[in-house]
């Protein structure tokens, strides 16, 4: 998939057939004749070495990486441990509890069980009934030390082609991604996402996003969406869950069964969007108030409209999920609302979700 557009209509000026002839010639020749300048032999010798990389860590992590079939949807997913555990999205898993799991050593799908689905941050964890021989856990990396422009290789099963890899680099961090609730999406709001150019396309989900020194920094999520596209998926916008984010995860979840320390903050309320006549969206009406939460204790009810949470503007679920995706559990934040027509601030401490 293209990372970007080139433009036609380039206009072409053919030169004279004997000086190109020349030219090639004397380009053959010499290729034959005289050895690489050092510059051009600097650069051969680099390239070497870049592609004797790109094949090691394809060797090293891509038997870490399995496909996982439900009964309708395909994914990815990422050997966690040797007692085989599996670390996938919980997009890919749905709300199925048994899955074929293909591995890089196995003739034939294994059976695996769900161990738990976090879909507030789209993760989940499988556990194979039978370990193979040979299965390789993967190593992840510290998602704080992930730079911009690092080369990245995605490793998967896009479209059902197993064990691909594609290949770019990191074009952004700290991205906060909401997803479609629709065709599948679990709706989360995930912070702090790692956006890559690095082909992502269905089937890749839950798969890994790798570094060149064989350490997985994310796990592919998502593609961004062009609706001039018709909704296609935009070329060269890739999401992917920070690796650092995953193992806190899969670990708690390998350890107690579920996630005890999401580290998500939270109101302690349902909530719906509301717009005005022209159907734009101007707030969040509040739908229900969990008793003793971080929204009750400050003193907002059912009916409130949420318009502002700190300097913010919340004009939908997705902006509140946005925002709150930026802050953390236990820190105190101004929520400005609109109740009976008049504008109030409350101070709450948040929750965690």
């Amino acid at each position: 998939m293209d990372a970007s557009r080139t433009p036609f209509g380039v206009r072409w000026r053919a030169a004279a057939p004997v000086f190109v002839s020349a030219v090639l010639l004397a380009g053959l020749t010499g290729a034959c004749t005289a050895p690489l300048p050092k510059a051009d032999a600097a650069v051969a010798d680099a390239a070497e070495d870049l592609q004797a990389r790109y094949l090691r860590v394809v060797e090293e992590v891509l038997p870490s990486v399995v496909q996982i079939q439900a009964s309708r949807d395909l994914g990815s997913g990422v050997v966690f441990d040797g007692q085989g555990h599996i670390v996938t999205n919980a997009h890919v898993v749905g709300d199925e509890k048994t899955f074929q799991v293909t591995t890089a050593h196995s003739e034939q799908p294994l059976t695996a069980r769900l161990v738990y689905s976090y879909p507030e941050q789209d993760l989940a964890v499988i556990k194979l009934d039978r370990v193979p021989a040979g299965l390789r856990a993967a190593r992840f990396g510290d998602s704080a030390k992930v730079r911009v422009g690092q080369i990245v290789l995605a490793m998967g099963s896009p479209l059902g082609l197993s064990s691909s890899v594609t290949q770019g680099i990191v074009s952004a961090t700290g991205r906060t991604v909401s997803e479609s609730g629709d065709d599948g999406g679990t709706g989360a709001t995930i912070a702090d996402m790692v956006q890559t150019s690095a082909a992502i396309n269905p089937g890749n989900s839950g798969g890994a996003l790798v570094d060149l020194d064989g350490r997985v920094i994310g796990i592919p999520t998502l593609a961004a969406t062009d609706p001039q596209l018709g909704g296609s998926a935009a070329p060269g916008i890739g999401f992917a869950i920070p690796g650092s984010l995953v193992k806190t995860v899969a670990d708690q979840i390998v350890r107690t069964g579920r996630v005890v320390d999401s580290g998500r903050a939270a109101l302690g309320v349902t909530v719906r969007t509301l717009v005005d006549a022209e159907y734009r969206p101007v707030g969040v009406a509040v739908v229900t108030v969990r008793p003793g939460g971080p929204a009750a204790v400050a003193g907002l009810r059912a009916g409130d409209v949420v318009v502002r949470l700190g300097d913010t503007p919340v004009t939908s679920t997705t902006a509140l999920a946005e925002a709150l995706a930026a802050a953390k559990p236990g820190q105190r934040v101004a929520v400005t609302f609109r109740r009976g027509g008049a504008e109030k601030t409350a101070q709450v401490t948040l929750g965690e979700q």
